[in-house]
């Protein structure tokens, strides 16, 4: 049937989302923006669409704008926005909400995975070189001695030249990772079952199996979704693998490594890491991992995903 316009033109728009995410979302200046090419009926923030309030927004709403934290979109919610045409999800993946009820009614879906790549691969950057030059561990050292330091006790080992990195996952943000890294002294592996020899070294990398990227990297960053395929998909062979004093760094997905494997081994001293994610989500309070030095916990990236607008 024909949708009724709104009364300005535009189409009638609603949010989708936690209130923590609007809050951290929705400035002034963006919805000023919002205001220009939809008709946005804010408040309320919808977090739960089988209120009656959320069912009369919903069937006036033919563009949900979504973030984190929105409902599934399933039959029910669905049926009960019968104008409805499009998502606009202003984070990554649209995996939390989206049902297969969305695809048959034929909803157009748009997601900011693309933008919300960029911060999150220049943290990773960062924390690659970083990490090859042991600055966190350098600077406990120097904090240590005062000025008893002596800059010609570094080790030798330490620097980022002719380092081999491994990328897991050929992803958004890992394709990203490449490119940055492509000014540097720096050798990247490659390792996802969807790029072949070609479509690596078109990347500028060499593709290799899941166990060579950890046997022969000095650095491995995990880039991969969380898929059933993928969880669980870094586990203690491949652990094991990775060189003494080698470093993983997971702005992806807790759950795709082997959350108790990983922290064996960092407790152990044998690997550092760099976790902006972790499995469960925050770790409890008296995990290991809080108080190892090996250990650098962030939520970095998850903030860029939640909140940029613009895994």
């Amino acid at each position: 049937m024909p949708t009724p316009p709104h009364p300005s033109g535009l189409p009638s728009a609603a949010l989708a989302m936690s209130p923590g995410a609007a809050d951290a979302l929705l400035g002034p200046d963006v919805l000023a923006a919002f205001a220009g090419v939809c008709a946005l009926r804010h408040p309320p923030v919808l977090d739960d669409f089988s209120g009656e309030r959320a069912r009369d927004v919903l069937g006036r709403t033919e563009l949900l704008i979504t973030g984190w934290g929105c409902p599934p979109l399933d039959e029910a919610a669905l049926a009960a926005a019968p104008l409805l045409r499009a998502v606009v999800h202003t984070a990554g993946s649209v995996r939390g909400h989206l049902t297969p009820a969305c695809w048959e009614r034929g909803i157009e879906v748009s997601s900011a995975a693309a933008a919300n790549a960029l911060p999150v691969a220049e943290y990773t950057v960062a924390m690659i070189l970083l990490a090859g030059k042991h600055v966190l561990e350098r600077a406990r050292a120097f904090k240590a001695a005062r000025d008893r330091d002596d800059p010609l006790t570094t080790p030798r080992a330490i620097g980022n030249y002719r380092r081999t990195v491994g990328i897991l996952s050929a992803s958004h943000v890992g394709r990203r990772v490449i490119e940055l890294l492509r000014p540097y002294d720096i050798e990247v592996l490659l390792h996802d079952p969807y790029v072949d020899g070609a479509g690596a070294a078109a990347l500028g990398v060499r593709a290799v199996g899941l166990d060579e990227l950890f046997r022969h990297s000095d650095i491995v960053s995990v880039h991969a979704p969380l898929l059933p395929a993928t969880r669980g998909l870094v586990g203690r062979r491949q652990l094991a693998a990775l060189r003494e004093d080698g470093v993983l760094i997971n702005t992806a997905r807790g759950a795709v490594v082997d959350q108790d494997a990983l922290t064996e081994e960092v407790v152990a001293g044998r690997i550092r890491v760099v976790l902006d994610v972790t499995e469960p989500e925050v770790l409890p309070p008296g995990h290991p991992l809080w108080d190892c030095e090996n250990a650098l916990l962030t939520r970095t990236s998850r903030a860029h995903r939640a909140t940029s607008g613009g895994a």
